[in-house]
């Protein structure tokens, strides 16, 4: 199977390795080159060992072969039990068909909105999905599985999931950051190697212009008790769509930035001049 061709001025994700974040859990990496400038951004998705095998969200197309070998290096298909996704984004739906055919003992665990947005491009088999809502738990084996949602998202059907059993939370888009990194240059995998300023300028960037845009419009405090809430339970572990491992000692820190955003002025918005300089630079004007 392959992946279309990207278009002009447009590299194919870079592949990382599984990495191991907790026993049994492994996030699933690639990352693609940032538009203009020499970053790149995280396109992960996870796979949690156990009695019953789980993978969350199934990647981009355009990484399908990686994506498809990295994923069934860590489970056999016949053994999948479940396969979560946590919204209806390209990046986390591009391998869903291929994924549930090769995994027929599998349940799609997904929301009543994801179905609905995403049926025009799916045919979702109903009687293989459970819809979860906010808080909704799941027993899948060995692990109890907790429906979070994150307190930012850009779509209506997310959810989050958090693992129990190692505290490690899927937080779907939320906590996204650009990381240094151009063509030839490996992409920080947690979030510790980051200079601490363009973490949050990151963050900054990317949630308020790429992920949550409605944060002004927000009533301030029922924002923070959003923000508390999720941060109450015993989350140990970070991982998201775009972002590097959050380990157990920048989970605090974390949430703090997360809080913050509401109340944050980020730069402006690239726009056309920005565009045209990026097609000249790259030849094509």
């Amino acid at each position: 199977m392959s992946s279309p061709e990207p278009a002009a001025g447009q590299l194919h994700p870079l592949h990382l390795p599984p990495q191991k974040v907790a026993a049994g859990t492994y996030l699933v990496q690639a990352a693609q080159q940032g538009l203009g400038a020499p970053l790149s951004v995280h396109l992960n998705s996870a796979v949690f060992q156990g009695a019953e095998p789980i993978i969350v969200d199934t990647g981009s197309a355009r990484n399908r072969d990686h994506f498809i070998k990295d994923v069934f290096s860590l489970v056999e298909p016949a053994d999948v039990r479940w396969v979560f996704l946590s919204h209806d984004d390209s990046d986390h739906t591009g391998n869903l068909a291929e994924v549930i055919e090769m995994c027929p003992n599998a349940t799609l665990l997904c929301s009543w909105a994801l179905v609905e947005r995403f049926g025009n491009a799916y045919d979702f088999p109903l009687r293989r999905c459970r819809w979860v809502n906010d808080g909704d738990s799941v027993q899948a084996g060995d692990r109890t599985l907790v429906a979070l949602r994150p307190p930012v998202y850009d779509s209506p059907a997310t959810r989050g999931l958090l693992d129990t059993s190692t505290g490690v939370y899927w937080a779907a888009d939320a906590f996204a950051t650009p990381v240094p990194g151009g063509p030839g240059t490996a992409p920080a995998t947690d979030v510790a190697e980051l200079d601490p300023q363009l973490w949050w300028d990151g963050m900054v960037m990317f949630g308020v212009h790429a992920l949550a845009p409605w944060l002004s419009l927000v009533d301030r405090g029922r924002y923070a008790k959003t923000v508390r809430n999720v941060q109450g339970h015993r989350i140990e572990c970070i991982i998201s769509g775009h972002s590097p491992v959050i380990g157990a000692d920048r989970v605090a820190e974390a949430f703090d930035m997360i809080g913050r955003l509401a109340d944050t002025t980020p730069p402006p918005c690239p726009d056309q001049q920005v565009l045209e300089l990026m097609l000249h630079a790259m030849g094509e004007q």
